[in-house]
């Protein structure tokens, strides 16, 4: 069963409080979605931990509940 945008908000939203989250389902079947994550977690990190932080966040459900997910993860000094 696909993963609902409100779910995967929900999910986002309890590991980054502080994020301001933006997803959009790019299909419009539940199964692919873009999510843009400003948040002040990912200060001085590199995107690839940014993005392993997301994925961890999920527990394991992309590639299953959510089959893919396109991220933009961003500071809040980078958002502007």
């Amino acid at each position: 069963m696909p993963m609902t945008q409100t779910a995967l908000e929900t999910e986002l939203r309890e590991a980054f409080p502080d994020a301001d989250i933006r997803i959009e389902d790019l299909a419009g079947d539940g199964d692919h979605y873009r999510a843009r994550i400003v948040s002040g977690a990912f200060n001085g990190l590199p995107r690839v931990r940014r993005h392993q932080l997301v994925y961890a966040a999920l527990k394991g459900k992309v590639g299953g509940e959510l089959h893919a997910l396109a991220l933009e993860t961003l500071t809040p000094d980078q958002a502007g």
